[in-house]
Parts: structure tokens; C-alpha cells; sequence
């Protein structure tokens, strides 16, 4: 391993892979480990917490392990690290504005004000200190000229100033932080069955391939932020949708795979423990993983005091909670607009552990992380054996998922 001093970094390289700066004899903080792979199934920019996480891009980097004794990797076992991927051409832009990522003042837009934006957008404007401004857009302009007139009524319930809430001409809808992307077609009726998520996607991802297009043309620096069905499988979408030139080759010269982020997992975890209190059990051990629909893993424990029946049972009652809103005439928006979205969003502004997909090996997958400095950190335990096959299942499904395929006539 070489070690160079680079601006304010410490970069590792392997041997025969370039890097800038002037060799160093040992490394210091902060660290950077560069790892190449192929921008197609890999990330770009995350952290690690010990030299073994190097390089995980499938269900193991959600389960704790161990580093060697290497000077390195105890190096990393006490520091921490970036890893980063330099054969995505943005990446050490992308490095340096993440590091950087406001916290305080920020500008939000929202794309799509029916029942789920409506929903978020009033969750971020009573609880979102951080946001300084939400600006709003849908084809809809009465919709965008209500919710302007009436979010901008709220009172403070302790004085401290509201986010303002202004309508955004469709040109700068990328001059934000954060673009929030809730709009849907084809949302199924009262009744539908089957998986109803699923059955958006192809109409959904027509949408969303314009929105993609100008956050590329854009050269957006801040998250995409997905929230409308199916989640993980229209984030896919974006990333690959941003990356393709005008003749629809692949350049990874659009949205790195980090700055797309899916928000439907929250409301899956609060539904598990929802339905765990209805059976006497107690939520402290409940994870959620996975996809926001029928690839959903729900475990009753992570580790020794995994059930697998009882988490048979918890994921079935999750993953149709769904069904039992609609069984009683109602769309169900109100909790996955919170849940998933508004509250989730908010802890990931805040560097919390929150609910989320992210890219890990050609797919997005749901899982509880923060936002560091040093990127994506995922939160790692131990996980029963039963449930690592599980969720390695779950995204191996994910990531064979024919994105590109054109709709069926």
C-alpha cells in the first residue's frame, strides 16, 4: 500500500493504482483507501469502520466482523476511513462535497403534491428546523398554489421560525440540497390486489427518466431522495437513467450512486413493530430490511434470539399492512409519508441512524445508516446464519431485476 498526502487527505492506494498528492511514510487521518471496481455494480463513496469492510457489495456488509491485525486495518479500526471508487469519473468531486454537506439552511424541493407529498411536505414543514426553504412543484398549479398559501399559515408551536414553503418554476427544480420525488401514475384503486408497488413501476420509471435526465444536465451535487413506488427499483432506475450520454451509453458522468437514496423502509419497520405489539413482543429487537414490498425481511432479533417462524409471521403482517388500510376503504399514505419519508429524511439530514435503500452491489437496499463525513455508514451486527441467507436472497433478487427490460406491449 502507498500512502499520499492530497489536500487534507490521507490517500492509500494498492500498488499500480495512481493516485494524486506526495508519498508519505505512514498514514494519518483522515483516510482514504482507494478501491477500483466496476461503477456498474459497485459504490463509490461510503465508510468503513475496519479493512475488511473494503470492498462488500452484497447482503455481508449489514453484519458485523473483525479486523486483522495489518498496521492498516488497525489504523481503520480506530479511525475509521473512506473508501473510494476513482473509476467513477466524479468521484473526487464527489469526496469533497460530501465531506461538506450543509446541515443548517437548507433548500428541499418536492416534486408531486398528492396524498404522499402533501403528507411529507407537512411533516418537513412542522419538524424540519434544518430546512430554510421547501420549494414545490407539480403539473397540478392550484395544488402547488394551495399548498403555498396554506403551509405558509402554519404557526410556530415554539417560535422558532418554518421552513417557507415557495412554488419552483420547473428550470430549477435541481438548485436545491435535497430533491424529494414523490409523484406517481397508475396508482391501483381501492381493491387492487397483489402487490400493489410493483404494479407502478413501468409508468413510474417513464416519469422519472426526464427527472433523471436533468439532474444530469443540471450536474446536481445534492441527494435524490425517491419516494414513490416501487422505491428500490426506480432508484436503480435514476442511477442509471442519469448516467447514459445522448446515445444511451452508459458514462457514469451523472448521479453517483450515493446521492440517490430510497425512502419506503421506514414505514415497513414501524409497521413490523406495530404488528410485534399486537402479539405481546417486544419492538426493541425488530429489524427490517430489504425492499419496501414483497422482498421485505422482517426478523423478530438479529442475532442468537432470531425466530424464524416468528419472523415469517412479522413480515407477512408488514408487508400487508398495506391491504388491511385499503380493506377498510382508504388509501394508506399517512404513515409511509411520515415514516418513510419525512422522518427518515430528517434523521439522514441530522446524521442519525435512520431507514433507508442505498447502493450496495448493483442494487439498492433497504437498511438502517447514517450520513457521515466519511460517507454511507451502514449499521453492522451480528446477524443469524438463517438470516444472512435471507437477506443475501433478498438482494441477489434485487440485483437480477431486469431494470433496463421495456415494457410488454
Amino acid at each position: 500500500m502507498v500512502y499520499k498526502a492530497y489536500k487534507n487527505w490521507c490517500i492509500a492506494a494498492p500498488e499500480g493504482v495512481e493516485a494524486p498528492g506526495t508519498t508519505v511514510p505512514t498514514p494519518f487521518r483522515p483516510l482514504v483507501l482507494l478501491h477500483p471496481a466496476d461503477p456498474l455494480t459497485s459504490r463509490c463513496v461510503y465508510a468503513v469502520s475496519t479493512l475488511s469492510q473494503l470492498g462488500q457489495e452484497g447482503a455481508e456488509a449489514l453484519a458485523d466482523n473483525h479486523a486483522d491485525t495489518s498496521q492498516l486495518s488497525r489504523f481503520v479500526s480506530y479511525h475509521g476511513a473512506t473508501v473510494l471508487n476513482p473509476r467513477f469519473p466524479k468521484a473526487w468531486d464527489y469526496l469533497e462535497n460530501q465531506a461538506a454537506f450543509p446541515r443548517e439552511n437548507l433548500r428541499v424541493t418536492l416534486v408531486g403534491l398528492g396524498d404522499v407529498g402533501g403528507t411529507v411536505l407537512t411533516g418537513l414543514k412542522l419538524l424540519g428546523r434544518e430546512i430554510a426553504e421547501i420549494r414545490i412543484f407539480d403539473p397540478n398549479e392550484a395544488a402547488c398554489r394551495r399548498y403555498e398559501m396554506e403551509l405558509n399559515q402554519v404557526l410556530s408551536p415554539d417560535e422558532n421560525p418554518l421552513p417557507r414553503v415557495i412554488i419552483c418554476p420547473q428550470d430549477q427544480l435541481f438548485d436545491c440540497n435535497l430533491f424529494l420525488f414523490t409523484a406517481s401514475r397508475g396508482v391501483p384503486p381501492l381493491g387492487a390486489q397483489g402487490d400493489v408497488r410493483m404494479a407502478q413501476f413501468e409508468a413510474n420509471r417513464a416519469m422519472l427518466r426526464s427527472y433523471a435526465r436533468m439532474a444530469r444536465e443540471a450536474n446536481f451535487q445534492g441527494l435524490f431522495c425517491q419516494i414513490s413506488d416501487p422505491v428500490d427499483h426506480l432508484c436503480r432506475s435514476v442511477f442509471l437513467e442519469s448516467n447514459r450520454d445522448n446515445q444511451g451509453n452508459l458514462d457514469f458522468t451523472g448521479l453517483l450512486p450515493e446521492q440517490i437514496r430510497g425512502f419506503g423502509l421506514g414505514v415497513m419497520a414501524a409497521r413490523a413493530r406495530y404488528a410485534a405489539g399486537k402479539l405481546g413482543i417486544s419492538p426493541e429487537q425488530i429489524r427490517a430490511y430489504g425492499p419496501h414490498g414483497a422482498g421485505l425481511i422482517v426478523a423478530n432479533a438479529p442475532g442468537k434470539d432470531y425466530d424464524e417462524e416468528l419472523s415469517l409471521r412479522l413480515t407477512q403482517d408488514a408487508r400487508t399492512m398495506n391491504l388491511r388500510i385499503r380493506e377498510l376503504g382508504f388509501k394508506p399514505y399517512i404513515a409511509p409519508g411520515l415514516s418513510s419519508a419525512a422522518i427518515s429524511i430528517l434523521r439522514l439530514i441530522r446524521g442519525q441512524r435512520h431507514h433507508s435503500a442505498i447502493p450496495l452491489g448493483g442494487a439498492y437496499f433497504g437498511c438502517q445508516n447514517w450520513q457521515t463525513s466519511k460517507g454511507i455508514r451502514i449499521f453492522r451486527e451480528s446477524l443469524h446464519p438463517a438470516l444472512l441467507r435471507s437477506l443475501t436472497a433478498a438482494h441477489q433478487e434485487l440485483a437480477n431485476f431486469p431494470y433496463d427490460a421495456e415494457p410488454k406491449p
